[in-house]
């Protein structure tokens, strides 16, 4: 019986992998790309029976993990696949504060994962499944600050507005086809994460909405990454999924 196969970019830790883990399913064919392996995914997969690969793919060089996602869907059998799902999830926020205060490879890093590598791997994915038509899904996972801009945070700004037009463009290509796919870049909300961490940690002089963050901490405004897992493949299972290009989870 032919699997749907779920890529999954960012497995290893956070909302990623909260995804990656309610995804698993012995009708599912998992893959998560990321700098390291999840031991807890693994475990539960383990314990489910669900196949998973997990890929030890550094998204900071896009064209190596393109390549490697390209030669893996050419090497397999037509009809192995009753669907195919990318999430690209994986992001990277720079110490917070202006750019001229961060290295050069720390802005090239928060631009190659969070922006180059959603456009390479979706490249290789919709050339790669392009036999499975419309039963292909691509989630790129936005935020709130690809729509509007924040002090401090422009390498991360510039990355999700990247996305969010990236997927506009990609949608305007797979709408003009016979059978194309379906693209979302869809804000998950706020999310107690590593990330949400960092920000806290900002500096208040070169990321004055530092205290924002503090905030939304202290007044148990976060999500947890399970719950924001839960909400996001609730947006994927819509049957009107692709339809509304730039979506929200709050809305």
């Amino acid at each position: 019986m032919s699997k749907h196969l779920y890529i999954v970019t960012g497995a290893s830790r956070g909302m990623g992998e909260a995804i990656a883990r309610q995804l698993l399913s012995q009708d599912h064919l998992l893959i998560g790309i990321s700098r390291r392996t999840s031991a807890a995914l693994a475990d539960a997969a383990k314990a489910s029976g669900a196949p998973l690969e997990q890929w030890e793919q550094d998204l900071a060089d896009p064209v190596a993990a393109a390549e490697r996602l390209q030669a893996w869907l050419a090497a397999q059998a037509t009809g192995s696949f009753a669907s195919a799902t990318l999430i690209n999830n994986a992001g990277v926020v720079p110490r917070p504060g202006p750019v001229e205060r961060a290295s050069l490879a720390e802005l090239s890093n928060a631009l190659r994962v969070g922006l180059e590598a959603t456009l390479l791997l979706s490249s290789v994915f919709l050339s790669g499944t392009a036999a499975l038509g419309s039963r292909r899904r691509i989630l790129n996972i936005s935020s709130g600050l690809g729509r509007r801009a924040m002090a401090g945070s422009a390498a991360y700004c510039a990355a999700k507005a990247g996305m969010d037009n990236l997927s506009r463009a990609m949608a305007l290509d797979e709408a003009a086809k016979p059978d194309g796919a379906a693209i979302v870049s869809l804000a998950p909300g706020i999310i107690d994460t590593d990330m949400q961490a960092d920000l806290r940690a900002g500096d208040p002089a070169g990321f004055p909405d530092r205290a924002v963050f503090v905030g939304f901490k202290e007044s148990g405004a976060l999500t947890s990454p399970d719950e924001a897992a839960a909400r996001v493949l609730r947006v994927l299972a819509r049957p009107d999924f692709g339809q509304t290009v730039l979506a929200d989870v709050r809305e």
